[in-house]
């Protein structure tokens, strides 16, 4: 029987005409996230599933997803919950446990993990069944679903029927999203869910990255399936099945009545006659799928246009060798202080700073424009608020300070009380309703696997545990995309390609939209046009020494957006990994830049994935090169975009290492990432301060590393690690003022009581130390500038600023979903004041900065910078600090930093309280082995 409420009256009302606009309200990479809440189960058979015999996890096994698995609304239950608050059946049942660690952190026992977390063990105890069924009325397959959660177990007799299920289950509790991501992939997104202006800048940020037609998208499964030989065709195999599941679960839905409430509310579906379609999933959505999902969170690189655009300020300003040294050292290719997840001192040199540079094509100082993307706008397409977000999708998809988030903590069973080691790790992917990740677990025939996956690419887990050890991953950031400066001939859509007036290929694409209940944003189109050419699309023009250029991208993942597929079939196959030696080797194959951690009960290992490309002798990977072939990536094929890579054993990796901290940092010494911000002073800070002190402590437990996550997850990193700085600077003499010794009494007392933006007591929705937190939060933008400005001048000062913001605090619009996203404190200016500081009161400072900025190097003067700077600061309301939004009310400090799971559908959830750490999160500790 198929997931479903029983119907009632409301499942064929007609929606009201002013139905809120729950998709004009998105904001940019909101819609990724979608529009719904899954619905109750009834059960179509008796069950008795047991807990599996093959886990061997011991019940140490947890997770946790907020808000809830549940992801798909009727529309009677989208009505229900805008009139009354009601929630379907596990739409938010996750939330509340992970909110509560904010409190109960504190009084955490091994015992009490689960207030907090899932049981993550395998299989499903007979007097936890809330429901079983056979999808698609299959006798190979089975789902089965818990009492606590109702995440699916999926169990299969044979291959294709536990994808079937895989499949099925998607469609259950992620249709809408995953129908969504697939138009968001094309970009199609306005004509498919309307047109806001966030929905114009979401499909606008992930076409320009990825502008592919349907044939390119079938390319892409050709090439990953006859290039990888039996696995591929395995894939493929699976692919179709998992396709075939969704399929059914639409016809079944669409039969039945009881599809997603938003085909309703967008148009798609009449609730009354029940005319209308939801189309077919195919296998090359799973492409647009995946597009997606790589542009956001794997593929490192990009920036070397606004590179080209500082250095040249910096050279302008100093003259081109002090100035190129100036640069540098804010660029921090390889800080000495920098905290490194690989810490015992091996060397991986990546994208290193040439001796010599060769093949540089730095523009003309002015000359640089950006490429439009849309053309020919109409109505609400031509508003200020349409062209404004055309404006921040461009710049998100063209600067290298990718949104990496998510952490890992992994301890060594040497320096563990029980002798196993211990892993707390997890991505943070924004906080959607329904989540972007979806959990379930897989059992068949070659599959064994519990996690989560996204959304439409469920096939296989993605981030959980196999039978008898877990893994996870992070966004490393390591510099997979280059910039080539194309020389142009005959017009402005031919360029030199090996000495050949090549012309160049135009890609587009024409959406409109008019207004619907979901989203009565006025009727409008526009056509996005991208130029494409064999080193990729055309992102500027330019001059460069007089030569009129284009300025392409080049992405080694560019056309091959379906390789990863391989190492997470490795992943799910328990006769593929059992050792990390084999885990190793299994995520080699994913090709999106990644970290990723492995734990089982006897060793740990990490491993940094990514196809990087081996690039010319000489070539700066900072900046632009000439496309010549003496510049190109070694070995380079522009038509299938291969090239040679850098080994395995070049990539950042180790076994058994003590502990291995991440949290978007620097992988190893010598190997750069593209992102600027990886100095002395980081977020992964806070958890390698925490874990070095657990593991030189030894006896370390779950509870003991959960305490230090959770502890880190409430720091501020600038109060933490910068302020006693600025502060030891303030008082150097005494402080006379009234207003900045109240203001320094303030920050001390915080700093003293640990420098936690943590509520006075659960539910309270007041900071501790709120003075403190609202004049720090007012004082760093000021500080930063009257630190810095004077010396660098204002249009140094600027380019830097558009290389690294500065400042990312949780109250701030910073995030791939804007405010509210709980991630914080990823790129800032804490490691330049930081070493700037340390410079000035004349303190040890390795890798520093190559003069002293603040008061020009004057204590004295720095001083009077600081205090004025902070009067300044402490004399600002409130109201003035959080000026308010849709979600907040001027002047409420607990709000403007909370929480907000981004209903993009008909189902809201509450906010809950602000916590830095990964939205889907494992615990784990293995006791056996097989």
């Amino acid at each position: 029987m198929p997931r479903r409420t029983p119907r009632t009256t409301l499942d064929r009302l007609r929606t009201p005409r002013r139905f809120t606009k729950f998709l004009g309200a998105a904001s940019i990479c909101a819609l990724i996230a979608a529009l719904l809440s899954p619905l109750t189960q009834a059960a179509a058979a008796d069950s008795t599933s047991a807990l599996a015999a093959n886990d061997y996890c011991g019940g140490q096994c947890s997770d946790i997803l907020p808000a809830g698995e549940n992801g798909t609304a009727t529309l009677a239950q989208i009505l229900l919950n805008q009139a009354f608050g009601s929630q379907p059946s596990h739409a938010e049942d996750q939330l509340g446990p992970y909110s509560n660690l904010a409190s109960g952190a504190a009084t955490l026992t091994d015992a009490k993990i689960n207030d907090f977390f899932n049981d993550a063990s395998f299989g499903v105890a007979s007097d936890q069944v809330e429901s079983t069924i056979n999808p698609g009325g299959r006798t190979d397959v089975t789902i089965v679903r818990d009492k606590k959660t109702g995440v699916p177990h999926i169990t299969g007799t044979t291959r294709y029927g536990t994808e079937y299920g895989a499949g099925y289950a998607a469609g259950q509790d992620r249709l809408w999203l995953m129908d969504v991501f697939r138009h968001v992939g094309r970009g199609q997104l306005t004509s498919f869910a309307g047109g806001a202006a966030s929905n114009q800048g979401l499909e606008q940020e992930f076409w320009r990255n990825a502008p592919y037609s349907e044939a390119d998208l079938q390319t892409q499964i050709d090439n990953a399936i006859a290039n990888n030989g039996a696995r591929g065709q395995q894939a493929l195999a699976d692919a179709n099945a998992y396709l075939d599941g969704i399929n059914a679960y639409i016809d079944a839905s669409d039969s039945g009545r009881y599809f997603p409430g938003e085909y309703v509310l967008t148009g798609h579906k009449d609730s009354i006659t029940n005319a209308g379609t939801i189309d077919h999933f195919k296998i090359t959505d799973l492409v647009a799928l995946a597009s997606v999902i790589g542009a956001l969170f794997g593929s490192g690189g990009g920036g070397e246009v606004n590179n080209a655009i500082s250095l040249l300020a910096a050279q302008s300003k100093y003259g081109v060798t002090e100035g190129t040294k100036v640069w540098e050292s804010f660029r921090e290719r390889n800080d000495p202080e920098a905290t490194l997840t690989v810490h015992n001192g091996e060397s991986f040199p990546y994208a290193t700073k040439p001796d010599t540079a060769q093949g540089e094509a730095l523009p003309d100082a002015g000359s640089v424009t950006q490429e439009p993307l849309v053309y020919d706008r109409t109505g609400s397409a031509a508003t200020s608020t349409a062209t404004s977000a055309s404006a921040t999708a461009a710049a998100t998809t063209l600067t290298s300070a990718k949104r990496g988030m998510s952490n890992a903590l992994v301890v060594s069973g040497k320096y563990t009380a029980s002798g196993h080691p211990i892993a707390v790790f997890g991505p943070q992917t924004g906080y959607f309703a329904p989540q972007l990740l979806m959990l379930q677990e897989i059992q068949g025939p070659g599959l064994s696997a519990r996690g989560a996956s996204f959304a439409g690419l469920s096939m296989y887990v993605e981030l959980g545990r196999g039978q008898d050890f877990s893994w996870s991953a992070t966004t490393s950031g390591q510099d997979i995309i280059d910039t080539y400066a194309v020389e142009l001939c005959q017009d402005d859509y031919h360029y030199l390609y090996h000495g050949t007036c090549t012309a160049m290929d135009k890609v587009e694409r024409t959406n409109s939209w008019t207004p619907t209940t979901a989203d009565g944003t006025a009727a409008g189109s526009y056509r996005m046009q991208v130029y494409r050419t064999k080193y990729g699309p055309v992102e500027y023009r330019a001059t460069v020494g007089g030569k009129k250029v284009a300025y392409t991208t080049l992405r080694s993942s560019y056309m091959h957006e379906a390789d990863s597929i391989i190492g997470f079939q490795m992943l799910n196959d328990p006769d593929y990994v059992n050792s990390p030696q084999t885990f190793q080797s299994a995520v080699q194959h994913i090709n999106y830049t990644f970290n990723w951690f492995y734990a089982d009960s006897s060793h740990t290992a990490y491993y940094n994935s990514g196809d990087n490309p081996v690039r010319a002798s000489g070539v700066d990977a900072e900046f632009p090169v000439w496309a010549q072939a003496a510049y190109e990536w070694q070995n380079w094929d522009p038509t299938t975009n291969t090239a040679s890579y850098t080994p395995a054993s070049a990539h950042p990796n180790s076994i058994d290492q003590d502990y291995y901290i991440s949290w978007n940092n620097k992988q190893a010494k010598d190997y750069t990432t593209a992102p600027w911000g990886d100095g002395s002073v980081h977020r992964g800070t806070l958890l390698e301060d925490r874990v070095k002190k657990l593991v030189a402590a030894g006896g370390v437990t779950r509870t003991a590393l959960v305490k230090a996550m959770a502890d880190a997850a409430l720091a501020d990193l600038r109060a933490e690690d910068v302020l006693p700085k600025l502060l030891k600077v303030i008082n150097s003499s005494t402080v006379t003022d009234t207003t900045a010794a109240a203001a320094v009494t303030k920050l001390s007392d915080w700093v003293t009581a640990g420098a936690k933006r943590k509520e006075t007591s659960a539910g309270s929705k007041a900071y501790a130390n709120a003075d403190a937190i609202r004049i720090l939060d007012a004082w760093w933008p000021l500080l930063v500038k009257a630190e810095f400005q004077p010396g660098l001048g204002t249009d140094l000062y600027t380019a830097m600023t558009n290389n690294l913001p500065i400042d990312e605090s949780p109250s701030a619009a910073h995030g791939p979903t804007g405010a509210h996203a709980g991630s914080s404190f990823q790129y800032g200016w804490w490691s330049y004041v930081d070493k700037d500081i340390r410079a000035v009161l004349g303190e040890s400072v390795q890798g520093g900065l190559t003069q002293k900025y603040c008061g020009s190097g004057s204590l004295s003067a720095c001083r009077d910078d600081l205090i004025s700077t902070l009067k300044t600061a402490a004399g600002l309301t409130a109201a003035q600090v959080y000026p308010g939004d849709d979600q907040c009310s001027a002047g409420d400090q607990w709000c403007a930093d909370s929480i907000v799971q981004r209903t993009l559908g008909g189902i809201k959830h509450g906010k809950i309280t602000w916590q830095n750490r990964p939205t889907f999160q494992q615990v784990v500790e293995y006791t056996s082995h097989r």
